[in-house]
């Protein structure tokens, strides 16, 4: 299932793409939104695989807005104008809608975000998994770090920082998701859109936020908060 937003500031064309989504089964609807600065508050916290974005938007456009995104979604753009597709190409977008848009349209430019979604999740997959340590190259080293030894993994646009017990953190050019699947997750989870955090490091959780020494606060985002209350659920002495 490919998890996805829509944002147009005209309320037709927005509902005709979310009754397009709403009809495609392999696509689910995560929200939509009529205004771009909305769609930045929500992915802030929130993993979205893909956007359906209106180019022509009042205060930030469609083109602004995904240029403005450091880990960025798959995008596919949607105008009235034909001349946009150009720029549209220059961000890496998926494909190009022009209004008015068919269903034909919009389920071959999905297919393709479908395919292009799905090799990348294959690349992400092909890793060794190992329970005791991982290699990562920072700067011009490679670095061997103890699994146990990490406290909490901090994403930062396309690089990682990597939180280690009695240790300058170390930064890597590495993506969350590869991170993440690399990981052993009875040890590991992800809390947060830029947080993966060791769970056996875990002392203290107040108001969704966990902990760690006395000014880092890292918190648990509505994605993430079912999984993490169900450990917590399963290791809770009443």
């Amino acid at each position: 299932m490919i998890n996805c937003i829509a944002i147009d500031d005209e309320p037709l064309a927005l509902k005709q793409i979310i009754n397009y989504v709403e009809k495609t089964p392999y696509l689910n609807l995560l929200s939509s939104f009529e205004s771009a600065l909305d769609a930045l508050s929500y992915l802030e916290n929130n993993v979205v695989d893909l956007m359906f974005v209106d180019i022509n938007m009042p205060d930030l456009s469609g083109m602004d807005f995904v240029k403005s995104l450091s880990n960025t979604p798959k995008v596919i753009f949607t105008t009235a104008y034909s001349e946009h597709a150009i720029d549209g190409f220059k961000v890496d977008a998926v494909d190009y809608l022009l209004k008015p848009i068919s269903y034909t349209d919009f389920l071959k430019a999905a297919e393709k975000a479908r395919n292009r979604i799905g090799n990348a999740e294959t690349e992400d997959t092909n890793i060794q998994r190992n329970d005791d340590f991982l290699f990562i190259k920072s700067e011009y080293k490679i670095l061997r770090i103890q699994l146990s030894e990490i406290k909490y993994i901090e994403g930062m646009r396309e690089y990682l920082r990597i939180h280690i017990e009695n240790q300058t953190p170390i930064m890597t050019l590495l993506s969350m998701k590869k991170m993440e699947s690399f990981l052993p997750d009875k040890a590991f989870m992800r809390v947060h859109r830029s947080y993966i955090v060791n769970l056996n490091k875990i002392s203290t959780i107040e108001r969704n936020r966990i902990i760690f020494d006395k000014d880092v606060y890292i918190p648990v985002s509505d994605q993430y908060k079912a999984s993490f209350q169900k450990y917590l659920d399963e290791n809770f002495l009443v």
